[in-house]
């Protein structure tokens, strides 16, 4: 059995699950990281191992209940624990209300919300038996704060994460586990140096005109947080949301 903390973390491959995977094998967990992006997860796990941490890939689409069940159960026989989830998975597509159908709605919450829920159905059971666990889902300040035009789904998604940590917090809290969530601003990933979906690389760095720290954040910042809230300091604190946005939204409103 495994005797480091065990994390499992889902869209690992790039970007801000990428950042916090090796943050947390850097710390001592052994990671599992998933993501429907093959080689570029498998890249993350051997980049840990690499580094002398501990770690696997498995792939994983978060939209299946199936594959996150076996998933989990997997994990569980294998190493014995999982102590932590993050969970990161997003997807971000634009799309004005005119050009919204059913389908891209549903895409949407599937990933974005329903893919926290299922990750933490199937791995709860085993956290409360043990009367240990720490969870942390991915927000956004489009989610907490902002609107965003042509990106409706994904705000109201984002949105309905903040619910979700906070009714899994007191549902789970008596039983030792906390949840909280985290939401990122302007942060550099792929999705917002995307300009077909995004702000792109030049609307990205001129964000960092009206950041009060005068920058974008990069992938670290977030999973030094998340990291944070997985850790003994963060024992007493659940149910919450934490924007990381170097000031923004307390800068501009």
């Amino acid at each position: 059995m495994e005797e480091r903390p065990v994390l499992i973390i889902t869209g690992a491959g790039i970007g801000i699950g990428r950042a916090t995977a090796l943050a947390f094998a850097r710390a001592g967990y052994y990671v599992v990281v998933t993501d429907v992006l093959e080689e570029e997860g498998r890249d993350v796990a051997r980049r840990i191992l690499a580094e002398g941490g501990r770690a696997e890939f498995a792939a994983l689409d978060v939209t299946s209940s199936a594959a996150t069940d076996v998933l989990v159960a997997d994990v569980e026989a294998r190493h014995g624990r999982i102590d932590v989830l993050v969970a990161n998975a997003g997807i971000a597509k634009k799309l004005s209300l005119a050009q919204m159908s059913d389908e891209e709605w549903d895409r949407t919450f599937d990933v974005d919300l329903k893919g926290i829920m299922r990750l933490v159905r199937a791995a709860a059971p085993r956290m409360r038996a043990r009367r240990s666990g720490r969870i942390v889902a991915l927000s956004s300040i489009m989610g907490v704060a902002y609107g965003w035009d042509e990106h409706v789904h994904y705000s109201a998604a984002k949105a309905g994460v903040v619910g979700l940590v906070r009714g899994l917090a007191v549902e789970l809290a008596r039983n030792g586990i906390t949840v909280n969530g985290v939401a990122p601003g302007y942060i550099r990933t792929a999705q917002a140096l995307s300009k077909e979906h995004s702000l792109g690389p030049e609307g990205l760095e001129a964000a960092a005109s009206f950041i009060p720290l005068g920058r974008v954040g990069e992938p670290e910042d977030i999973a030094d947080v998340i990291l944070f809230l997985a850790s003994e300091a963060a024992r007493y604190m659940t149910g919450q949301v934490v924007t990381v946005d170097g000031g923004l939204l307390v800068g501009r409103y």
